[in-house]
């Protein structure tokens, strides 16, 4: 018998920068990521992107209009803009929606000072001018707004992510 979980896996590979949504063998949807400037890496307060087997924990931002700027995981009411940018040029952008990673490997990506999860770690969207396709973020997976609805609207919490070299 097969979960709706099942349905999906989000494959993400951190050489070619790019994010597979596998439905059994098919490729639903493959594009360009960016993950973290700092290169692969499950320490916390590393700012590297955990490798492993992961799973979308919470969804977050479900209907929020694209460009929506999330801080804490909560919306600010705000709506990112380039003026927005030149006011705050250092910030890391969280835009549109949230799929919140739980780490589903004790001791490589889950529990103690490796815990996925507790590292805050997302894929989310980023501004239209962050280049896709370079590590550039603080430890998440960013993506274009519009490619995140998309993932963010196919799969459901549960989903397993494998993020890998």
């Amino acid at each position: 018998m097969s979960h709706a979980t099942d349905q999906y896996l989000i494959d993400i590979n951190l050489t070619t920068q790019r994010l597979q949504l596998l439905r059994g063998d098919e490729v639903v949807m493959d594009v360009l990521v960016s993950s973290a400037k700092n290169g692969p890496g499950e320490i916390a307060n590393s700012q590297c992107t955990p490798r492993g087997w992961h799973q979308v924990r919470a969804k977050i931002g479900g209907g929020s209009e694209i460009n929506t700027i999330f801080v804490g995981r909560r919306p600010t009411g705000e709506i990112y803009t380039p003026a927005l940018h030149q006011q705050h040029p250092k910030r890391d952008w969280i835009l549109t929606r949230i799929l919140w990673l739980s780490g589903l490997e004790p001791g490589c990506n889950r529990l103690g000072n490796v815990d996925t999860m507790r590292r805050y770690i997302y894929i989310h969207g980023t501004p239209d001018s962050v280049e896709m396709g370079r590590p550039g973020s603080h430890g998440c997976i960013r993506m274009r707004n519009s490619e995140l609805i998309e993932l963010f609207d196919r799969v459901p919490a549960g989903t397993r992510v494998l993020i890998h070299e």
